[in-house]
């Protein structure tokens, strides 16, 4: 494809038209995009709750990119390739407790939980654990830029976007009200959606609420589509916003403690964002949600779901709401299942265009379309 061909989605939402089939559907895109939108800007790949003490490494496949997340020595999460420096051997096959150095199994060599090299047995020859031409200090493993935000992990692979809270300046303004600890809700609050579709249709879908009476009837009820708000930030992120927010009851009308010191606009408000390109939030008084898209192939992706609380609301005296309040979601989120492989499908349609946009309801998705756009135009422009 030549660059002329995103002119139709480089345009107003009024005119323009989302992206074309082949962003959808061909393999040649798909690797463009990897490139172009998902190694260039900050990406999601995983949760720092995975990695919760000194020591604990987890493997993760980013298309294709194997990478090794690791709570290091500091207690801060790190990310490097997860290849061995030596003969390019997978270093850690399955999440694990490091003990002691980050050991490669095939010869050996050694490394500590900053990526540094430590010990390279042999390879002066036996009993010679040296060598004038294998330095240490050059030849520790690469690390991935990354950044922590909501517990959800971001890297940059490339390493050229600006820093996470410039690109991010306006979100984190936004709420910062939510910048607090919280704690992830056990086990019954991780879940995972495995959906053919492609990964963008699945943040399309999650930017507007046009679609919320047909979809989910059952939360129009509570939260009608009228309730609902567009949020618009060219460029960066895009999402909904309700004002109508109503919190769970267990036994008794007990509710989940609120998050600490937030002001009254989050008693009956929620709001959901999609920053892109891969990580989808929700936020409320009580709870907050993310959710890491993991693009696989062009009609593949998995959801990685994780739901936070405050630290009150995550005793057992919370359990069984917690479990209640994972199902409700995941009810929810399952009702998205066949909009976004519908979509799929649909992109084998040789006469579909990319579509029309609403200019009223659309805006959020089309500023999604605009953004990836603007990133692949870029790339070809180098």
């Amino acid at each position: 494809m030549t660059p002329d061909s995103l002119a139709s989605v480089l345009t107003e939402v009024n005119n323009a038209k989302g992206l074309p089939n082949a962003h959808y559907t061909s393999p040649d895109m798909f690797e463009e995009e990897k490139r172009a939108v998902l190694f260039k800007n900050w990406s999601g790949i995983g949760f720092g709750k995975d990695v919760p003490e000194i020591g604990d490494a987890k493997p993760i496949t980013f298309i294709g990119m194997p990478l090794l997340l690791v709570r290091d020595h500091n207690g801060e999460v790190a990310v490097f390739q997860n290849t061995c420096r030596h003969r390019g051997m997978i270093l850690v096959d399955e999440p694990t407790r490091i003990k002691g150095p980050i050991r490669c199994p095939y010869h050996s060599w050694c490394y500590d939980l900053n990526g540094a090299l430590k010990s390279t047995p042999h390879v002066g020859g036996s009993g010679v654990n040296m060598h004038e031409d294998i330095k240490h200090e050059e030849l520790g493993l690469f690390r991935i830029r990354s950044h922590v935000w909501h517990d959800v992990v971001f890297v940059n692979i490339d390493r050229s976007a600006p820093e996470f809270n410039v690109v991010h300046a306006d979100l984190l303004e936004r709420w910062k009200e939510f910048d607090q600890p919280i704690f992830h809700g056990g086990e019954a609050s991780s879940f995972k959606l495995d959906i053919k579709t492609n990964w963008k249709l699945a943040v399309e879908n999650y930017c507007e609420s046009y679609h919320l009476p047909w979809i989910h009837p059952g939360l129009n009820t509570i939260s009608r589509l009228e309730d609902h708000y567009n949020i618009e930030a060219p460029l960066a992120y895009s999402g909904q916003g309700s004002w109508v927010y109503q919190q769970i009851e267990g036994e008794g009308g007990k509710r989940f403690p609120d998050f600490d010191d937030l002001s009254s606009s989050w008693d009956s408000g929620s709001e959901y964002i999609s920053v892109f390109p891969n990580v989808l939030f929700g936020v409320h008084r009580d709870h907050v949600f993310s959710i890491v898209i993991e693009p696989l192939a062009t009609d593949h992706s998995i959801e990685h779901i994780e739901l936070y609380y405050s630290q009150e609301a995550q005793s057992d005296d919370y359990a069984d709401m917690r479990v209640q309040n994972a199902k409700l979601w995941k009810s929810v989120f399952e009702e998205d299942v066949f909009v976004v492989e519908g979509m799929q499908r649909g992109r084998k349609g040789e006469f579909f265009d990319g579509g029309k946009f609403s200019p009223v309801m659309d805006v959020p998705t089309h500023i999604f379309h605009h953004w990836v756009a603007t990133q692949i135009q870029s790339k070809r422009e180098q």
